[in-house]
């Protein structure tokens, strides 16, 4: 007897053929760059997720593994020659010695210490960019124009970004997959409920939020490097400000931190306001995006914790509990 094919594996089929099919739709280069941003974010909120939903650790400094990214790849360019296939590996492979670096110190904090303590870490990172006049300083690197083909990772359409960022996206979500369904995932969401009691069972938190923390950083790491390619112009204020990581982490906690599809609904949802806000208020918009984040914790904060994933989930129970209700009846 043949296997009957879930519901949730024609709606994910469903919605991937969608989203390769769109660049044939859409041509106008306002709503490709919209959607590639989206993808972007896509990736960087579930990088995030890994740490801050899965494992507990909010952190704040997630725009310094992105601005790392950008940089590596980049000066490895400007300065040397290096393809920017491999800059994106050497900045994964930077983000992660980093993430170690950094692990020990701040994994001895919990609560809203290791918040700050990322906070801290991410503005250090910052300044030190600001002032390093070998990386561009605060006047940032334009990178070289090459011919339009993947090996030199610059393209005249759109069409080719689209589809990176949405691999990287869908590389991203494979990882989670195998997270979710792993003893890490596991043991990362027994450290969030309660670390003392996860370490008396023989779970080691240390080394699973290493875990974490070093995959994260390489994906937020090969994500900035997109960006630089993309843009073809980095700074430290575009890569790693503040505002940067506080927009990194309120995709996953408004889709849904610790769900597997709640980056993906706080992307689809926070990015556009977000750069539609920009594009119709122009360069004043940029205060109005900081009121809109702020809004969207406070509202989160008190109305719905669990982010728009839980909000779908218990509207869908009570749907499903009104059909059993109706079939019960019908009896």
């Amino acid at each position: 007897m043949a296997r009957r094919i879930p519901r949730q594996a024609w709606a994910l089929g469903l919605f991937l053929l969608i989203l390769l099919l769109i660049p044939l739709a859409i041509t106008n280069r306002y709503w490709m760059n919209l959607l590639i941003t989206t993808f972007m974010f896509v990736s960087l909120g579930q990088a995030w997720n890994w740490v801050g939903g899965y494992a507990g650790q909010i952190s704040f400094g997630h725009a310094a593994f992105f601005g790392l990214g950008a940089y590596t790849s980049t000066l490895l360019l400007t300065k040397f020659g290096v393809n920017p296939w491999l800059g994106m590996l050497a900045a994964g492979v930077v983000a992660i010695a980093v993430a170690f670096l950094i692990g020990w110190p701040v994994f001895r904090l919990q609560g809203h210490y290791f918040a700050i303590a990322t906070i801290a870490l991410g503005e250090i990172l910052r300044i030190g960019f600001d002032n390093w006049e070998w990386a561009g300083g605060a006047s940032g690197i334009e990178l070289p124009i090459m011919e339009s083909s993947f090996l030199h990772f610059q393209f005249f359409s759109k069409v080719p970004y689209y589809f990176i960022a949405l691999a990287l996206a869908l590389i991203t979500y494979g990882i989670t997959w195998w997270m979710t369904n792993s003893k890490v995932g596991y043991y990362l969401r027994a450290i969030r409920e309660d670390q003392d009691a996860a370490r008396a069972l023989g779970v080691n938190p240390t080394k699973y939020k290493y875990i974490a923390l070093m995959l994260s950083a390489m994906i937020t790491a090969f994500v900035g490097t997109f960006y630089a390619q993309y843009i073809l112009f980095i700074d430290p204020a575009s890569t790693m400000a503040l505002d940067l990581s506080i927009l990194i982490s309120l995709v996953a906690v408004l889709g849904g931190a610790g769900s597997f599809l709640g980056p993906l609904l706080g992307a689809f949802l926070l990015i556009p306001i977000n750069e539609l806000t920009r594009s119709f208020l122009g360069g004043g918009g940029r205060a109005y995006n900081l009121i809109i984040y702020g809004a969207l914790i406070m509202a989160i904060a008190i109305w719905q914790p669990g982010g728009l994933w839980e909000l779908l989930e218990r509207w869908r129970k009570r749907r499903r509990g009104r059909k059993q209700e109706v079939t019960h009846e019908a009896a």
